[in-house]
């Protein structure tokens, strides 16, 4: 894997030659799935020799996790170690809700005796990992023809909501994380108020998370179900329980065409959309916008482009600016893992 030429990425230790030939264990850790790779740093790329997932809720700590990927690959002698996890990341620390660790760099750098370990919020890393993606890794939602130099936005709605962005220098793009995902959801149509009302009893202070994410999606489905009545076949009730929610959900909304499945697939759209938009104001993302995330992976054959640049360009005075930003769905997985293993080889000279 090497740097994508129109990405300029801050990486100054790409130019350091020490940081050849450099063996990384990097990490991607997950609510449901951790996956974990060893690398091998050359040529300011990286070389992946392997790659296993496993199921984090069945592991104590992400030290037994990293123990049995060293086993299982009979790994020797690795220098360095990246962590990308989902929350903040504060002096080396973290500990994300999700998880319920409590994760710390100086920790695994002294019980396993790597020479370097760096620990970055997910999204961050992923930001990073998007350097490595090639052109047919992104899918155009819109491009205006105008693509000016400028900080560019990310947005990632899966197990909670990410959001991330880079700076634009003048020369380099630089990744940096934000926590916007917990800013509070702002409702604008009376339906909204209604949903807003719904979420408000159960949470209280109501995110963008509570909307744009798989727990996300769920609660538009109910609000549609429970509150505004739409009717719920007996079979699909079924299925949604006992499958996977977002797949199913969009199965049934596709093969079988279940009116309130395409609504809330349309409704999680709209607000993502929405998001988009404030995200992209808040960082003046005039380089543009990356959407990621497993969700709109998923649904991403589903996605009017159309409707949701017009969606997305509604603004009070700023609609001359964001109807010229850029928009691309971003189809690759694995941006987390391969970011922060290239953060690892390189950012530091």
């Amino acid at each position: 894997m090497i740097l994508n030429p129109k990405f300029p990425l801050y990486l100054p230790g790409v130019e350091n030659s020490n940081n050849d030939n450099v063996s990384i264990i990097g990490a991607s850790l997950r609510e449901d799935i951790t996956i974990l790779g060893y690398f091998v740093s050359g040529n300011g790329g990286l070389e992946i020799k392997v790659q296993n997932k496993y199921a984090t809720k069945e592991y104590a700590s992400f030290s037994d996790i990293l123990k049995k990927f060293i086993q299982d690959n009979q790994l020797q002698n690795v220098k360095r170690l990246g962590m990308a996890v989902p929350g903040p990341v504060l002096d080396g620390k973290s500990s994300p809700a999700r998880l319920g660790w409590n994760l710390d760099v100086e920790e695994y750098a002294r019980d396993f005796g790597f020479e370097k370990v760096d620990m970055l919020n997910d999204l961050e890393a992923s930001a990073y990992g998007m350097a490595l993606l090639e052109d047919n890794d992104l899918e155009a939602i819109y491009t205006s023809g105008h693509l000016e130099k400028g900080n560019v936005a990310v947005l990632a709605p899966g197990n909670g909501l990410g959001e991330a962005g880079y700076f634009f220098d003048g020369k380099y793009l630089r990744p940096f994380a934000t926590e916007g995902g917990h800013s509070e959801f702002s409702p604008r149509t009376n339906v909204e108020v209604e949903f807003y009302q719904f979420l408000n009893n159960i949470y209280g202070i109501v995110s963008w998370e509570n909307v744009l994410s798989k727990s996300g999606l769920f609660n538009i489905y109910r609000f549609l179900r429970d509150v505004k009545r739409h009717p719920e076949p007996e079979w699909l009730g079924e299925r949604l329980a006992q499958g996977n929610f977002v797949e199913e959900l969009y199965k049934a909304a596709i093969e079988e065409n279940v009116l309130i499945c395409r609504i809330a697939l349309d409704t999680f759209l709209e607000f993502l959309a929405r998001e988009a938009n404030n995200l992209t104001l808040k960082v003046k993302a005039t380089g543009g916008l990356l959407i990621a995330g497993d969700i709109p992976q998923m649904v991403r054959e589903y996605i009017d482009k159309a409707k949701f640049y017009e969606k997305f360009k509604i603004s009070d005075k700023m609609e001359g600016m964001l109807k010229n930003i850029p928009i691309y769905l971003v189809k690759q997985n694995h941006t987390a893992l391969n970011g922060i293993a290239l953060y690892t080889a390189y950012y530091q000279v």
